[in-house]
């Protein structure tokens, strides 16, 4: 009962001084906020209003359909040019896109031929070159055949592929980009609160207060983990419910309890690891520097950004040791498709053992180098 007591106390000690801190406070309240709705809108995933040009040297009904195909949000409304006008235009950067319709192009296709249409592309916005490349191309070939099937006999292929989109069926990156960004800044937060909050105590003084109290090692850092954790828990869920799916309006399919305490399991792991890189460093640059080296692979290589089925089997392996793998999973199985914990026990299984693991080693570490950070 005492050994809780210290925790307790000492946790509320370590929420008072986090109180104090402005500029945390800031960082935590824009995280989930500000950071949420700018990474979700701002950055889309699929084009948004890109600027076209096009050159119709066939002025036929075959290039008027084509040019009626570009609208909005995709594509700004097709600014008609001539030919000699595509240079300077993409040199100021007035389109994004600049499709040439040759002269003749309705009559060679209707014969059989296979005319060759122009598309220029600014590839300085890498983004939207790569995906408008594959819209403007899916747009062409749907309209070229429709108007083909129009004015020949039709083939019958002998399959119909129907598509059903589940889980997302407007393909909106918003829902994707800001549960993901939720996930991420769980992760940076709580190693940031947890490392601070050490290399806080060397800081102040304060470090030396607890080495002549009654306090062991491991109740310092419970009181650190729980405090830190409990945090971040608070902010997470009020970002999920306002901003998410209050402010952009992403439906949450599962359960939100159960996602909650996945978290919970999460942060046993990494506010343990914040321990483990607070008492590496000695000031909260060097606590900056090491955290760019561990959050960018536990971010980049968990799934939140890519499938990890993309990854070498090497890399997904290696990643498995990785809390924030699980966490990835366990967040896109419960708040994308519903699953209950009968899916995603597993992972749930993983966290507890790999934070066990964390812990371990952070304390271990704490109780080496505590009384060198005097």
């Amino acid at each position: 009962m005492e050994t809780l007591l210290n925790i307790y106390y000492l946790g509320i000690k370590e929420l008072r001084s986090l109180s104090r801190d402005t500029m945390m406070l800031v960082m935590i309240l824009f995280s989930f906020t500000g950071q949420v709705y700018l990474i979700a809108t701002g950055v889309p995933q699929s084009l948004h209003k890109a600027p076209i040009a096009i050159v119709d040297e066939n002025r036929s009904p075959l290039s008027t359909r084509i040019i009626n195909a570009f609208y909005e949000p995709y594509f700004l409304t097709p600014v008609i040019i001539d030919q000699y006008e595509t240079d300077h235009g993409m040199d100021v950067g007035l389109y994004s896109f600049v499709l040439d319709i040759p002269s003749h192009f309705q009559r060679d296709m209707l014969a059989g031929r296979q005319p060759a249409l122009q598309l220029n592309i600014d590839a300085t916005r890498i983004s939207q070159a790569f995906i408008g490349n594959t819209y403007i191309q899916t747009i062409l070939n749907g309209e070229v055949n429709a108007f083909a099937q129009g004015h020949r006999a039709s083939v019958t292929l002998p399959v119909e592929l129907e598509i059903r989109t589940r889980f997302n069926p407007n393909l909106s990156s918003v829902w994707f980009g800001s549960l993901m960004e939720v996930v991420n800044s769980i992760t940076t937060l709580s190693i940031i609160l947890t490392g601070a909050a050490l290399i806080r105590e060397r800081e102040h003084g304060t470090i030396e207060h607890l080495l002549v109290m009654p306090l062991t090692p491991f109740e310092i850092m419970s009181a650190k983990v729980w405090s830190m954790g409990l945090v971040v828990v608070v902010v997470a869920t009020a970002s999920i419910i306002f901003v998410v799916h209050g402010l952009l309006e992403v439906p949450i399919q599962g359960s939100l309890s159960l996602f909650i305490l996945g978290m919970l399991l999460h942060l046993f792991a990494t506010t343990s690891l914040g321990i483990y890189l607070g008492t590496l460093a000695r000031s909260m640059p060097q606590l900056g520097l090491l955290m760019l080296i561990i959050l960018l692979p536990l971010q980049m290589l968990s799934g939140g950004m890519t499938p990890r089925e993309s990854m070498p089997v090497l890399v997904q392996n290696i990643m498995l040791a990785a809390p924030t793998t699980h966490f990835v999973s366990l967040a896109q199985a419960i708040l994308y498709r519903g699953a209950g914990l009968s899916i995603v026990w597993a992972d749930f299984l993983a966290l507890i053992g790999i934070g066990g693991v964390f812990f371990a080693l952070a304390l271990n570490r704490f109780r080496n180098t505590i009384s060198s950070m005097v």
